[in-house]
C-alpha cells in the first residue's frame, strides 16, 4: 500500500504523505476497511479508493483556489493554501477508517480512529498549537462527508465531492461480480470515465461518460446528493453524456 499525490510544491503535504506511507497501523485499518466492504458486497473502499479521492480532491481544490477562492485555514487561522492541502489530504486518507469497524455510523467511528493517528501523522510537519488546529479541520472534513453532512469549510466541501467522484466502472466490480446485480451496481458499472477540468460557466466542469442510462441513478443518488450542501454548488457543473448504441435512448445528456 502506497499513496501518492502531486506534492512537489508543497513540503508539508509531502511530509504528511511520508508519515502516512510509513504507518503500518493506519494501513491495517485500510485493509480492514476493504474487508468490511467485501463482507457487505460493496465497491472498493481500500487504499486505492483513498488515493483516487485524494488526487481528485487536490485537483478540485487547486482549480478553485486558482480562481480566487480562499480556504478556511487561510481565512480563519492565517495559514496558507499548503496547509489547506494537508487538511484535505488528511481527511481523504482517514474519512473511511470507521469502515474497519462497521459500515453503519462509519463516519462517526472515523473521527475517533483518526484522532488516534493524526497526532503522529502531523508531528513531522506541525508543532502545537497548529497541529491540533489542522487535526480539528481534518476531523470536520471527515464528518462532513456523511449523508446529510454539512461542511462548513471549503476543504470539507472538496473532500465530500471528491469522495462521490470516485465512480468509474471499476469501482463497482466487487458488488457486480459477487452478488446479483441491482440498481446500485449496474448504475456504477455504467460509468466509463470521469474528467475534471477548468470550466467556462463555472470554475470546474466535470464530464462523465456513461455506456448506459442506468448511470443516471449513480449521478443523482450519489454525486448530486453530495454536491448539494457541499458549498460548492455554484462552482462545479456536471455534464454526463450517454454513448450507447444498443439501448433505447431515454436521455442523451444529464446536467447537475
Amino acid at each position: 500500500m502506497r499513496v501518492t499525490a502531486p506534492s512537489e510544491r508543497n513540503d508539508k503535504l509531502a511530509g504528511l504523505l511520508r508519515a502516512v506511507n510509513a504507518d503500518d497501523q493506519l494501513k491495517a485499518r485500510w485493509y480492514m476497511q476493504q474487508v468490511t466492504a467485501e463482507r457487505l458486497g460493496m465497491s472498493d473502499h481500500s487504499w486505492v479508493h483513498l488515493r483516487i479521492v485524494l488526487n481528485i480532491a487536490l485537483r478540485i481544490f487547486r482549480l478553485l483556489h486558482a480562481s480566487g477562492l480562499q480556504s478556511a485555514v487561510e481565512r480563519d487561522h492565517g495559514l496558507e493554501a499548503e496547509d489547506a492541502e494537508v487538511v484535505i489530504a488528511g481527511a481523504c486518507l482517514t474519512h473511511d477508517l470507521g469502515m474497519s469497524i462497521h459500515r453503519v455510523d462509519h463516519e462517526a467511528f472515523s473521527l475517533f480512529l483518526a484522532a488516534d493517528r493524526l497526532p503522529d501523522l502531523l508531528a513531522p510537519v506541525y508543532e502545537e498549537p497548529e497541529r491540533t488546529v489542522i487535526a480539528s479541520e481534518i476531523q470536520h472534513a471527515i464528518i462532513g462527508h456523511r449523508s446529510g453532512g454539512t461542511p462548513l469549510t471549503l476543504e470539507a466541501g472538496v473532500v465530500r465531492v471528491a469522495d462521490a467522484l470516485d465512480m468509474e466502472h471499476g469501482r463497482a466490480r466487487v458488488a457486480l461480480e459477487t452478488h446479483l446485480p441491482n440498481i446500485h451496481s449496474l448504475s456504477a458499472a455504467a460509468i466509463d470515465d470521469v474528467r475534471i477540468m477548468q470550466g467556462k460557466e463555472r470554475t470546474i466542469r466535470v464530464e462523465v461518460d456513461m455506456n448506459n442510462s442506468a448511470g443516471v441513478f449513480q449521478l443523482d443518488e450519489l454525486l448530486a446528493r453530495k454536491l448539494r450542501g457541499s458549498g460548492l454548488e455554484e462552482h462545479i457543473e456536471v455534464i454526463a453524456r450517454i454513448d450507447a448504441e444498443h439501448e433505447k435512448r431515454l436521455l442523451t445528456i444529464y446536467r447537475i
